[in-house]
């Protein structure tokens, strides 16, 4: 297990641990004005929310949640279980609780987005434990059969998987993880090493099989029509952040996920690959920014 490198362990020690249910879940925090609709921010596979740790100096005003998904980052990763999309939004909508009665802006990245559809989902049901003013989505496979998946992807999503979890290295992560990140903006080595100190950590790289098991779920009714469905008719405020370089969720997939919900707002962020971010921080931040304050 590698040691966490130094701006992972000061991210650390911002943070707390919550009990929730029978696991421990890092979570991030600030406080903010009250009369502003806090934000929760959600992230993607095989990371954390260290991605969005650029949020507490670039959003003004808002108060800001985020944690780190069970099995992933600094939260604890449990061997014995299924990590179904399910138990993720359990654990968010745990969280999100302390803002219950309020308003809340829900802002999401890959796996995170497949999340929140499971949160909008509930919102139709009527079962959602707290508010939901607004949502925005960026870059993920939310019409996962249009998605281009990376080969390692499928390898670990077949049965194959253990194997190449087993074989999973830092080298082979650094070349993996950094294809998606566009030409212009390439994956930095201060970048790829916090991100393999988050993955290793509690050796959550040997369990890389497992944390993808939300894809099969994103293809396999009743779970991807009521996701599907969830999109096509939540009555909230929805819109889209794309980066057009992105090698996974590509035009395909963001064109199937206007056909579900035609009119959506996008705002494409140009130039860049699946991590926008970590890319380039302010055109995303500036977004969120800005639709958190037409909320």
């Amino acid at each position: 297990m590698a040691d966490l490198t130094p701006r992972v362990a000061a991210w650390q020690r911002s943070g707390t641990f919550e009990q929730v249910g029978r696991h421990r879940i890092f979570v991030r925090e600030r406080e903010g004005s009250p009369d502003l609709p806090p934000l929760v921010l959600l992230h993607g596979y095989p990371s954390s929310s260290y991605d969005w740790r650029d949020a507490f100096d670039s959003i003004d005003g808002h108060r800001l949640l985020t944690f780190d998904f069970l099995g992933f980052g600094l939260s604890d990763k449990p061997r014995d279980m299924q990590y179904s999309l399910r138990i993720q939004a359990d654990i968010a909508e745990e969280l999100a609780q302390r803002y219950v009665g309020e308003p809340v802006v829900m802002v999401s990245h890959d796996m995170g987005s497949s999340v929140a559809t499971e949160l909008l989902a509930r919102d139709i049901d009527g079962t959602l434990s707290f508010t939901l003013k607004s949502a925005l989505l960026f870059n993920a496979s939310l019409v996962r059969e249009q998605a281009s998946l990376l080969l390692g992807q499928k390898l670990l999503l077949s049965r194959l998987g253990p194997l190449v979890t087993r074989a999973t290295s830092e080298f082979y992560f650094r070349r993996s993880f950094g294809s998606i990140f566009s030409a212009a903006h390439p994956l930095t080595a201060e970048e790829a090493a916090d991100q393999w100190s988050l993955l290793s950590h509690n050796d959550g790289h040997r369990m890389l099989d497992k944390l993808i098991y939300y894809n099969h779920e994103r293809v396999t009714p009743p779970t991807s029509t009521r996701w599907h469905n969830a999109i096509r008719t939540w009555l909230g405020a929805l819109e889209l952040g794309w980066a057009d370089l992105d090698p996974i969720c590509t035009e395909a997939v963001l064109q199937a996920v206007l056909n579900l919900r035609p009119n959506t707002p996008v705002t494409r962020l140009p130039g860049l690959g699946h991590y926008p971010q970590i890319e380039d921080p302010k055109p995303v931040y500036e977004l969120i920014q800005r639709h958190a304050s037409q909320s």
